[in-house]
């Protein structure tokens, strides 16, 4: 009987030891967890706009020192005007600007939209065109590996580079995902505006695609400006 208590007595202990010892390693990597997960969406920004590839091999203090020199963050109204810093305006929308010799290369707005099986994370970048796609990438996403996963793969994310927003007469007609081979199921006026599917993950492509219309109908005031020329948009104030 000694014994049993003992060994219940033990392993109580090495429980709770275990149990402290986790929550210290928790605790103690949390703020390197979470400056990773920034750096994460640092690189994945970067690589929306062609700054750097996917695989390029790149220090973690370099991507936090080219973001800060290449990219600022700013903040947009339902109107389509940039805000200032200080501003508390509610329903904001965050925009990433890519600025190179005091002039917009590019803009970047956040995806972040219902997958399959979960929210699908990620950024898409437009030309100061206000109408070109220059990248599109994922961070987070919970779809099935080998089907819906395939979009953070690089050959969907190419698909999206040079493809439009918008229709020929300048129209705005967000971007698509096809149900197969753009070439193949998408009329020849309309395949600018489509992106090749993935084979067996239609409703990924479903969700993303209505996930980008709406995502991207909430930034068309800003993106018309751009369309328009708008030389407070141009140069980077």
């Amino acid at each position: 009987m000694r014994n049993n208590l003992k060994s219940i007595l033990f392993a109580a202990i090495m429980c709770v030891v275990c149990s402290l010892l986790l929550t210290a390693a928790s605790t103690g990597l949390k703020p390197l967890q979470q400056r990773n997960i920034v750096l994460d969406r640092q690189k994945n920004i970067l690589i929306a706009f062609g700054i750097i590839t996917q695989d390029q091999k790149i220090k973690n203090d370099d991507i936090g020192a080219l973001y800060k020199t290449s990219i600022k963050h700013r903040m947009v109204n339902s109107s389509g005007s940039l805000l200032a810093d200080s501003s508390r305006e509610t329903n904001a929308l965050p925009l990433y600007i890519h600025i190179k010799n005091g002039t917009v290369r590019a803009y970047v707005v956040p995806i972040d939209t219902r997958g399959l099986w979960g929210k699908i994370h990620g950024y898409l970048a437009i030309d100061n065109d206000g109408a070109t796609i220059k990248g599109f990438t994922v961070y987070k996403h919970s779809e099935t590996p080998g089907l819906g996963g395939q979009i953070q793969s690089r050959w969907f994310r190419k698909n999206f580079e040079g493809k439009k927003i918008t229709d020929q007469d300048g129209n705005f007609v967000s971007i698509s995902i096809a149900k197969g081979k753009t070439g193949q199921v998408v009329p020849a006026g309309k395949q600018p505006n489509y992106v090749d599917g993935i084979s067996g993950a239609t409703l990924t492509g479903k969700y993303l695609t209505a996930g980008f219309k709406t995502i991207l109908e909430d930034y068309e005031p800003m993106a018309i400006e751009f369309r328009q020329k708008n030389q407070l948009y141009l140069r980077g104030n």
